[in-house]
This record gives C-alpha cells, sequence and structure tokens, in this order.
C-alpha cells in the first residue's frame, strides 16, 4: 500500500508540472528529478516559509556545483544511495520468483532467498561452529546466534539471483556485462536490465551495512568482505561475457574470482565472532579459507555441464578459457595440489581436538557426496571439458525445449484420463 501511495502522489505531481507548464519534457528521470523536487520543497521544515525556502535556493543554488555534490556525497551515510535508488527502484519480479529488496533503504528478502541459503546455513553451521566451540547438534547453540545469520545469508542470496539474471540479460547483449540502455529483444527485459544494474551499482549491502551497524556487528572487516562480494560479481559477469564471446580473460581475475566466490562464509563467520564478542582467531581464518578454496573448486566440478548451459562462473571452464581444452585440467590439478599441500600444513597447526574435528567434518561431506565430496578425503573427479560451449549450449537447451514441448504435449490427455 504504500508504494501504491508514492507511485500515486509522484503521478499526481507529474500532472500537476504539466500542467503548469513545469515539465522539462527532456525524458522521464528528468521529470521525476523534477517531481520529487517539488514534494521536497513542498514538504515543511520548522517555520521556513515557502518564500523563504525559494530565497534559500536562490541564493546557494549558484555555489552547489558537480564537484561540490561528489564531496558532498562521500561524507553522506552508506545508504543514502540505497536509499535514492530504493525510492527509484520500480519493484519488479524476477526469474527466480524474488522482488527487489531495495525499499526505501530497508534490507528485504524473499522466500526463494531463504529457501537457498538454508544448504549454506547447515553446513556453516556443521563446519565452522566448531572453530567457536560451539556444538552444532544442540539447538540452543544455533537458534541463538540464527536470525543475524539467516537473515545475512538470505540478503547476499537475494543479490546472487538478481546477479545471476542480470548475467543472462548481460550475456544476451552485445554490447558487454554494462546492460546498455537499449540492449534486450524486449522493452521488459530493457527495464529489468537497467533495474537489476542499478541495484549493483548503488551499493547493494548499503541497507544491510547500516541494519548490522545499527546492531552494533559491523566491523571493517566485514565491510571489506561486502565490497569484495561486490567485486566478486562484477568480475563473474565481465569474465563469463568474455568466455561467452570468445574474448580474451586474464589468469589473474580467474583466480581472483575463485578466492572471493565464499565471501559470504568469510562474512557469516566474521559476524559470529561479532555477535559472540570474540576476537578473530587469525589461523582459524587462514585455515578455512584454503578449505574454501577447495570445496568452490569442487562444488565448480559437481555443476561443470549446467555452468556451462547457464553461463555461470566455473573455475574450470575459465581455464579452459585462458589455456585451452588440452591444458586446463592439468592447470586445475595443480591449482588443487598446491591447495591441498597448505592445507594439511594449516590443518596440523590447529588444536589436536579441532583438527580431529575437522577431519571427521571431512568424512561425513564425502560420505554424504554430492558437491562436497572432493577434498581432503575425497577423489578429485575432472568432469570431461566441453571444447565448444556454444554447440554443447544450444544442444541442451534444444533438447529441453523438445522435452517441455512433449510434456505439454500430454498434458491435456492426461487431463482427458482424469476427467473421464
Amino acid at each position: 500500500m504504500e508504494a501504491l501511495r508514492k507511485l500515486e502522489d509522484a503521478q499526481r505531481m507529474l500532472s500537476f508540472m504539466e500542467s503548469a507548464g513545469l515539465s522539462s519534457h527532456e525524458d522521464a528521470d528528468s521529470d521525476r528529478f523534477l517531481a520529487d523536487f517539488l514534494h521536497f520543497m513542498a514538504r515543511p521544515c520548522g517555520s521556513l516559509s515557502a518564500e523563504k525556502k525559494c530565497h534559500l535556493i536562490s541564493s546557494f543554488l549558484p555555489k552547489i556545483s558537480e564537484p561540490v555534490l561528489e564531496a558532498a556525497l562521500l561524507r553522506s551515510t552508506t545508504t543514502v544511495c540505497s536509499e535514492t535508488c530504493a525510492n527509484d527502484f520500480t519493484p519488479f519480479t524476477v526469474d527466480s520468483g524474488n522482488v527487489c529488496l531495495l525499499r526505501s533503504g530497508m534490507p528485504m528478502v524473499g522466500l526463494d532467498a531463504m529457501q537457498r541459503a538454508n544448504s549454506t546455513l547447515e553446513d556453516f553451521c556443521r563446519s565452522y561452529f566448531m572453530f567457536h566451540g560451539m556444538d552444532a547438534n544442540e539447538p540452543e547453540s544455533i537458534f541463538r546466534f540464527l536470525p543475524f545469520l539467516s537473515f545475512t545469508e538470505s540478503y547476499i542470496y537475494q543479490l546472487d539471483n538478481m546477479n545471476e539474471e542480470l548475467l543472462q540479460l548481460s550475456s544476451a547483449s552485445s554490447e558487454g556485462p554494462n546492460l546498455p540502455m537499449d540492449m534486450g529483444k524486449s522493452d521488459g527485459n530493457q527495464s529489468k536490465g537497467v533495474h537489476l544494474l542499478e541495484v549493483f551499482k548503488c551499493d547493494p549491502f548499503g541497507p544491510l551495512v547500516h541494519l548490522l551497524h545499527h546492531h552494533g556487528l559491523l566491523i571493517e572487516r566485514i565491510t571489506t568482505e561486502l565490497r569484495l562480494g561486490t567485486e566478486y560479481w562484477t568480475l563473474g559477469r565481465k569474465l563469463c561475457h568474455a568466455l561467452v564471446k570468445k574474448k580474451k580473460i586474464s589468469i589473474e581475475d580467474v583466480m581472483r574470482a575463485i578466492h572471493l566466490k565464499s565471501f559470504d562464509y568469510r562474512i557469516l563467520n566474521l559476524l559470529l565472532y561479532q555477535l559472540r564478542g570474540q576476537e578473530v582467531n587469525e589461523l582459524h581464518m587462514e585455515f578455512l579459507s584454503v578449505s574454501e578454496f577447495l570445496v568452490e573448486i569442487s562444488d565448480d566440478l559437481f555443476d561443470y555441464e549446467d555452468d556451462v548451459v547457464k553461463n555461470n562462473f566455473n573455475i574450470l571452464r575459465m581455464l579452459i578459457g585462458v589455456y585451452g581444452a588440452s591444458v586446463a585440467p592439468s592447470k586445475l590439478s595443480q591449482c588443487i595440489t598446491e591447495a591441498e599441500e597448505r592445507y594439511e600444513i594449516l590443518l596440523n597447526k590447529l588444536d589436536p581436538y579441532l583438527s580431529s574435528n575437522c577431519r571427521k567434518r571431512c568424512e561425513e561431506a564425502t560420505k554424504e557426496g554430492g558437491n562436497k565430496s572432493g577434498h581432503a578425503f575425497g577423489t578429485w573427479n575432472i568432469p570431461p571439458v566441453i571444447a565448444d560451449e556454444e554447440s554443447y549450449r544450444s544442444r541442451i537447451l534444444k533438447d529441453e525445449a523438445l522435452c517441455d514441448a512433449d510434456q505439454f504435449r500430454f498434458c491435456p490427455l492426461v487431463h482427458t484420463v482424469y476427467s473421464s
């Protein structure tokens, strides 16, 4: 209702501007800016009269240059940009079923993002709680900190969902991952792409930062990891777009992206230190960073074919793009071997009891299989490389389309059987 009310207010002001000859007739953004300015001027402010407000504006407007505005922005709070984007952001539904997460500067998440975050939260509790002397099998340990951990991870997944859709739209654009205004085959895709891009341009973590700061949980390292998360998404889109367009990519960008990929686990871990009022254990953080690197590689190998079809960031895809299909597997094996050696060195530096629990957790993960088998006690299986991604993607999508068509064709028959 609040969103509808604001939309009605904006429309009334735009109609008034047209009738009063105040419309710029340049573009919608210019008229919206003027409408917001009139709303601002009409808003009560202490004892200031309308005449006094106009006098102040006319007196100081010549002094408000572009450099002054830029300097003012730098001195504003981290939520200013997010709130501005939120006010100008038209709600829309993305393919994953999530709605815009920025409304009036408030962090919001959708049910789909919460559901996707569950598996990460479960793994985090089982793999990271031990580093805090906590038992993941005790409900009290989990539920005591779950609200902040769950909300933070869900917020990240909400953005990740939006980033994935932005990646799909940018891949369809010939101009690259920056989504020019004329991209896409429809006005709907164009509008959606532009709005998604605005989210990532306008400090997407601003509302979450404000929330954590309000509760005394924000530290510089969390802010840094949030910034690195945005960098990962931007870098991932850049690499995936370059790969699908057969452009050159650098190994430096690839390795930086894979190391940034687990930023959400590091944020959750740092947040748990804050929630418990404990100092960060640097040895634990270093060990876990190597573990995260290996798990990300394992996940990428498990998801390799799907990532090719969806044009998602994947370490094997990227190494093929850098070194070619014949060399990439050996380069990846070398990365794995070096990381496993570092893992064992750091594992032996841990407290013996903690080290033993880590080994048990690895054994559990390996037995559970899926995308968590692969490092420490599992067997690495590098899938057959796909040298011609374009042909593979086209074939898979064609097969899926035929399958969907067959299902649609048989629906009336099924309905007839059940209705007779």
